[in-house]
């Protein structure tokens, strides 16, 4: 219950995601997904604040232990915020490449979890001034805004871990999927309410950057959009024309 009074707006954008999620891939792999991404982004909290790997050296200073729940060192909410940017990643990668299997949309989803990352870590680690509180420090702060690079490099990998690993558990079990527009409604909230923050404790220089990179990311994204519907490149069949490819064989089989 600490957990969360104190994380209200994570367990917002969890319950969005649970919505979405079983609307778009069904309840069994939700939790599925949920599951995983929360095991995956544990692992890589848990070693990042011991030997630094992925995301660079960070501690946790403890100072809410004793308000909301801890696996070890790492606040229970903290990898449970992974599965849901990495679904709405994963939305946009299949929105951008009409494509929701293979190595491509694992490749764009931790690219764009990455580039979500651009405004999220600098704000997080400001969290004195703001609700989030103060409840990590990396050992050296780096290059952008006090994140280092790093840090990025670990989000591109956690996002591509995730969506890489759900995708290989189900390729024996192809299923049609819903529409990803949810999930880009979550991913570009995501951005929106972090900007807030950003604004709300006057980084000004920051704000700037974190809107130019989201507006660059949008262009970018739409951009490929538009190449790969124009040249064909939509690695598979609509839902509909499957459906039918499915039933001709069965109908030409007799059985």
């Amino acid at each position: 219950m600490g957990t969360l009074l104190l994380r209200p707006y994570v367990f917002v954008f969890l319950a969005s995601f649970l919505v979405l999620a079983a609307r778009d891939l069904g309840w069994r792999r939700t939790w599925g997904w949920l599951g995983w991404g929360w095991a995956v982004a544990y692992v890589a909290e848990y070693a990042s604040t011991r030997i630094g790997i992925p995301f660079g050296l960070y501690h946790y200073t403890g100072e809410t232990a004793w308000r909301e729940l801890f696996v070890s060192n790492v606040p229970f909410f903290d990898p449970l915020s992974f599965p849901f940017l990495g679904y709405a990643s994963y939305c946009l990668a299949r929105w951008a490449l009409g494509q929701a299997r293979g190595w491509a949309p694992a490749v764009l989803t931790g690219t764009l979890m990455m580039l979500l990352d651009v405004v999220v870590d600098p704000v997080a680690v400001r969290g004195e001034f703001w609700f989030l509180g103060r409840i990590f420090y990396y050992a050296e702060p780096g290059t952008y805004f006090g994140v280092p690079l790093s840090n990025f490099a670990g989000w591109f990998l956690v996002g591509w871990v995730i969506v890489g690993g759900y995708l290989w558990a189900i390729a024996r079990r192809p299923r049609a999927l819903g529409s990803p527009l949810g999930g880009i409604g979550l991913y570009y909230g995501v951005v929106l309410f972090n900007l807030a923050m950003t604004g709300w404790i006057g980084e000004g220089t920051l704000l700037v950057a974190g809107i130019l990179v989201h507006v660059a990311v949008f262009l970018l994204v739409y951009a490929l959009k538009v190449i790969v519907v124009t040249r064909g490149w939509t690695g598979e069949r609509p839902a509909e024309a499957r459906v039918a490819v499915i039933t001709t064989t069965i109908d030409e089989r007799g059985h």
